[in-house]
């Protein structure tokens, strides 16, 4: 057998292993904020950038109150329409979490108060019931809903980007904390993105079968905030 022949034979046995495990060994994919690169990059609100993320102040430049937020120590409002509403520390509030890859928010209720259907594009959530009584959940990609009753003390988890909710089912004012793996987790209201977006009327009606005009112009009309 020539030297060729046989270099050939044995680097085909050589590759043909590493391809079969290429094949099938898992991919790594980074589906989070990205680590950072440093001890901290505390967000410079005041720079006119438009990046992904924000650039960092000098360090220099950066205190210890940087690192501290007291936008959580006031109740959120829940005199509303829902009777319920959150106050977020995230990037755009506390610069402090830029890089960090996590956010956090208080969630007050009222009697009946609802945090009405929704998904966080970027992040999933866990919350902890403070106190009071919440019947909470999600809905799966292929429409299942996994919810029960939450009460005081008790945690529960919301995979990214499904949507999901939270209503006080007992008989007095409810609160939770969240935390969130983003800095900037986005908040995007189901109902709000389907009737206070300006989507054409067709399509809504389409989509809901039962819809008529004088209805799609009255959910319009609430969450497009114009009544």
């Amino acid at each position: 057998m020539e030297s060729s022949t046989f270099f050939n034979i044995f680097a085909g046995l050589l590759v043909f292993p590493a391809l079969l495990l290429l094949q099938f060994a898992p991919l790594n994919v980074n589906a989070a904020d990205a680590d950072p690169l440093q001890d901290f990059c505390v967000a410079d609100l005041t720079k006119d950038l438009y990046l992904n993320g924000y650039p960092c102040k000098t360090p220099a430049a950066v205190t210890t109150d940087d690192f501290v937020f007291d936008g959580l120590t006031a109740p959120a409002q829940t005199n509303n329409s829902v009777g319920a509403s959150a106050i977020l520390a995230d990037v755009d509030t506390f610069a402090g979490l830029n890089s960090l890859g996590l956010s956090f928010a208080k969630l007050d209720f009222a009697k009946g108060g609802i945090i009405q259907p929704h998904t966080h594009p970027r992040a999933s959530e866990i919350i902890y019931v403070v106190k009071g009584t919440l019947y909470a959940g999600f809905v799966t990609a292929d429409n299942k809903l996994f919810a029960r009753v939450i009460s005081k003390g008790e945690v529960m988890i919301f995979p990214r980007g499904l949507i999901h909710f939270q209503l006080n089912v007992g008989d007095a004012p409810a609160q939770a904390v969240v935390a969130l793996n983003s800095q900037s987790p986005g908040f995007q209201t189901i109902s709000s993105a389907l009737f206070g977006s300006n989507i054409k009327d067709e399509v809504l009606q389409k989509s809901f079968l039962i819809l008529d005009q004088k209805t799609i112009d009255r959910l319009k009309a609430i969450f497009s905030g114009s009544k």
